[in-house]
């Protein structure tokens, strides 16, 4: 039922645990998981996992990526962005997303998948 498989790259983070941390709360979230399905670049999602992971963070500072494409600059919307190019890359079986915090130097790759009605299905009609 997986239709999108999701990379989560968590860059220049205090520590490697705080990069892993917010990585895999951005991953597992299932907010995050449903957008990716709807293919809504929804950075918002992204911040509350982030807020989530509760870490010591500057909101000011995040910078946001789908694939090469800045979505957030310094925690705020980037209304540079192109808008048709997001949508084009949302269509992709693999969606990157690149969270910059720009606080330090660690960094965490965490690997996820979307949550879609399929998904829910194959996993909700079956007992154990």
């Amino acid at each position: 039922g997986v239709k999108k498989l999701i990379k989560v790259n968590v860059k220049k983070a205090k520590s490697k645990s705080q990069a892993k941390n917010i990585a895999f709360s951005v991953s597992n979230s299932p907010l995050v998981k449903t957008a990716i399905a709807g293919e809504d670049p929804n950075w918002g999602r992204i911040v509350m996992a982030i807020g989530k992971a509760k870490e010591n963070i500057l909101q000011n500072k995040i910078n946001i990526k789908f694939g090469n494409l800045l979505l957030a600059k310094k925690g705020e919307k980037n209304r540079a962005v192109n808008l048709s190019k997001v949508d084009h890359y949302m269509k992709k079986n693999i969606i990157e997303v690149e969270v910059n915090l720009n606080l330090g130097i660690h960094s965490s790759i965490v690997y996820g998948n979307d949550l879609n009605n399929e998904y829910i299905k194959i996993n909700a009609d079956y007992r154990s």
